[in-house]
């Protein structure tokens, strides 16, 4: 069995994933800043262009160890738990794609809880110059959403479709990635991959998950950004979905693909 099967430590994941998320989101923060900008609809220039690339880069660091560190604790723990029950229970009992993708997508689901709130701070700063204790107390009195609304205010709008993008984002990406270092290890009679074949594994795996889930970022993106460019309020996913495609034509739901692309391939 593949080392990539085995159970890693709690502990580990934890502090691995942390460090891995921080170092990513800090190094390439200017990409998304830019990412973010080209997808909001004010446009890239009224967003900012290139000016204060690092605005909301406190909210993304403050977010982006616990976001991580959830992700990769529960990925590691849970995989193994998976594909044991998968062998009880004689459920495609050879096919490994299965517990890595369940595993990924509960990892999702426990990173969202963090990731949301801080995307959404982060994404206001971007876009329109403010501070952060300005930006989160604004967000803070926007319409409640979810279930402890009257507390978080706004700061989990858009986390349906944060899970609708990151669910098949880590289902599409994972198995690419185990997938793809499986067969390093057997091509080239390998126990398993190195750590360079690893990251260059990670990085095609993810650049073409990026790539198959923007227009769900765009969608994502400006969900939280709260109204259009006209300050009308979105109301949901399908109202940001239906008013971009009609006012800007369907080519608007590939709007930051390339440096979406870009960033997840490096940090991948």
């Amino acid at each position: 069995m593949p080392s990539s099967e085995e159970g890693v430590p709690f502990a580990t994941a934890l502090v691995a994933g942390g460090l891995a998320g921080t170092s990513v989101d800090v190094a390439l923060f200017p990409i998304d800043t830019i990412k973010t900008r080209l997808q909001s609809p004010q446009g890239f220039a009224k967003a900012g262009g290139f000016r204060g690339i690092y605005q909301g880069l406190g909210a993304a660091a403050a977010g982006s160890a616990p976001g991580a560190a959830l992700f990769f604790s529960v990925y590691e723990t849970s995989k193994p738990k998976i594909r044991q029950l998968q062998q009880t229970l004689g459920i495609l009992p050879n096919n490994d794609s299965i517990s890595h993708m369940l595993a990924a997508s509960m990892g999702e689901v426990a990173a969202c809880l963090v990731r949301v709130p801080t995307e959404v701070v982060k994404a206001k700063m971007q876009t329109s110059g403010g501070g952060l204790v300005e930006t989160v107390r604004e967000v803070m009195t926007q319409e409640r959403h979810g279930p402890l609304g009257f507390v978080t205010g706004g700061l989990y709008r858009g986390f349906g479709i944060t899970l609708f993008r990151e669910i098949p984002f880590a289902m599409i990406q994972f198995p690419l990635y185990e997938r793809s270092k499986q067969w390093i290890a057997d091509t080239y009679h390998q126990s398993s991959a190195t750590p360079i074949q690893g990251a260059v594994c990670g990085s095609v795996s993810g650049g073409i998950a990026a790539a198959l889930t923007t227009p769900l970022d765009l969608v994502k993106t400006r969900l939280m950004l709260g109204s259009d460019k006209s300050g009308k309020p979105y109301a949901n996913a399908m109202d940001v979905l239906r008013r971009s495609v009609s006012e800007e034509g369907a080519s608007v739901l590939l709007q930051g693909i390339q440096p979406r692309v870009m960033w997840i391939s490096i940090g991948g």
